[in-house]
């Protein structure tokens, strides 16, 4: 329930993160300024004996974000990925996130794995393993089936995951709305919107079914990608808490140390990470929402593996033109045309004048190609370029805000392959294609063409469709006559507080 009950978890977040001494980490990471860093630590200060204690073995930011629940962790997880905001050491720490959390037992996914597929694991496994990893939402165990052989990963969601995160989501649908509330400014974030956005990713995530079918899709979308692979499902072996698939044989791909050792070119790894995210988003807009380390290995013959399909980001045509379309412009430095392209999506109110935002754009990009390729961030771009929308009255687009917030993640696998990765110049090849064959004269005949299919569907209809509309257009606006019973209603109110006011009355000078 979303009341205000939830204020005592914000306190608890708060209160879980100074007691673990996680609050000061964050702020320094962050760089807060110091009227936020002293507002945050004295509210929160007072109330560490409500915080979770968490694990003491552990460092102090994976400790708080462990204790505090499945939703935080999500937080850390992206946040792993980003040693160039975060630094090299948070950053490391927050990596066990990502798939080395605390298991649950062994016996107890027997047990569930045994109620979704109805037979016990002994009938369909040999070699059931221990788990081998440990996320937020599931964990995995090995297994060989018994009928081939055949070395799966089978992975099982976490007892009483859906409760966990209802609470979270709960709390940040709290939290949004106070903001709303609070601070009108913020109502063209949407801060709600994203949430419910946020809470339809996670809840597609809690059903492993859905998963399965996102990593054949997915699979039938990249099957011609060169250098990428994933694993098969095991269909007759999946249901709603339980998916099988074939095992992914190969390195970490956030372990440098042995990818150094078995021979691969991080530099090369980082630009395909990069390019192969880029073409599922453009291309087919279907794209690993979830593209972290964790979720990435390499085979022994260079291919990148990806696993973990339950959050798969979908943009449609329109919009990923747009997106190309900006990001192009960022490349070329074409800010004017930048700025059209905000204005004919409706991104930016028709009203604001598109030569100052093409002037405010230009501040955003010349700074960033100043940098040196080390430095050069599309992270850095999305912060700046909210910061220059926010003054243009420009709203959410909680449509883009997976594919951003992944581009981000991406950028951060690639930088720790190669920090010193131009993004830029790896994204422009990819971009450039997609833009060609999407935008010009032959991208404007197949649009005519699928235009006149779909009329083509409806010709039989077309001549009575076309009647019925200019019937209506031309017909005088009858208005209904208002209904009796709003008076009617009014009328006996009143009636009803001044006979109550009688009756008082009457009793008074008894």
């Amino acid at each position: 329930m979303r009341g205000p009950h939830n204020i005592l978890r914000l306190i608890r977040t708060g209160a879980t993160l100074e007691r673990t001494g996680a609050m000061g980490l964050i702020m320094d990471a962050f760089e807060a300024p110091p009227l936020v860093r002293g507002t945050m630590r004295f509210l929160a200060w007072p109330f560490q004996w409500m915080g979770y204690k968490g694990d003491e073995t552990t460092p102090p930011a994976p400790r708080a974000l462990t204790a505090l629940g499945p939703a935080y962790i999500k937080f850390g997880q992206i946040l792993s990925t980003r040693p160039d905001l975060v630094g090299e050491e948070l950053a490391g720490q927050l990596r066990v996130l990502q798939d080395k959390l605390p298991p649950f037992s062994a016996d107890v996914a027997k047990a569930s794995i045994t109620h979704e597929l109805g037979h016990l694991v002994e009938e369909m496994f040999d070699d059931f393993s221990p788990p081998v990893a440990a996320a937020s939402i599931a964990q995995v165990h090995k297994a060989r089936l018994r009928d081939t052989g055949e070395a799966v990963a089978i992975k099982v969601l976490r007892p009483g995951i859906e409760k966990a995160f209802r609470r979270d989501i709960d709390a940040f649908y709290f939290a949004a709305r106070m903001v709303e509330l609070l601070a009108p400014g913020a109502r063209r974030l949407r801060p709600t919107d994203v949430i419910a956005h946020f809470e339809g990713v996670v809840m597609g995530e809690l059903d492993l079914r859905l998963e399965a079918s996102s990593a054949s899709e997915f699979a039938a979308n990249t099957s011609e990608d060169a250098g990428f692979q994933l694993p098969s499902v095991q269909w007759h072996l999946s249901s709603r808490r339980v998916m099988t698939m074939g095992w992914a044989d190969g390195v970490p791909l956030g372990d440098n140390a042995a990818l150094d050792a078995a021979g691969h070119d991080r530099a090369e790894l980082g630009e395909r990470v990069l390019q192969l995210f880029l073409n599922h988003a453009l291309r087919d807009g279907y794209f690993h929402a979830d593209m972290h380390q964790g979720n990435l290995k390499v085979a022994s013959n260079g291919d990148i593996i990806a696993y973990d399909f339950g959050i798969m980001g979908h943009i449609d045509e329109y919009t990923r033109r747009v997106y190309a379309e900006i990001l192009y412009g960022f490349i070329k430095r074409d800010y004017r045309r930048v700025a059209e392209v905000h204005f004919e999506a409706g991104y930016v109110p028709a009203d604001r004048d598109v030569d100052a935002f093409a002037r405010a754009l230009r501040a955003v990009g010349e700074p960033i190609f100043g940098m040196d390729a080390s430095r050069i961030s599309m992270g850095s771009l999305l912060s700046y370029l909210f910061e220059v929308t926010e003054r243009f009255g420009m709203e959410t687009r909680t449509e883009l805000i997976l594919l951003q917030r992944t581009m981000v993640v991406v950028e951060g696998v690639a930088r720790s392959l190669n920090p010193q990765i131009n993004i830029w110049q790896v994204a422009r090849p990819v971009v450039e294609d997609y833009i060609k064959k999407t935008i010009g004269p032959r991208a404007a005949l197949r649009d005519f063409g699928r235009t006149a299919t779909v009329l083509s569907r409806y010709g039989p209809r077309l001549p009575s469709l076309v009647e019925a509309a200019l019937i209506r257009q031309s017909s005088p606006h009858t208005p209904l006559p208002p209904s009796p019973w709003p008076m009617r209603i009014a009328f006996a109110g009143i009636g009803a507080t001044l006979g109550a006011g009688g009756a008082a009355l009457a009793l008074a000078l008894m």
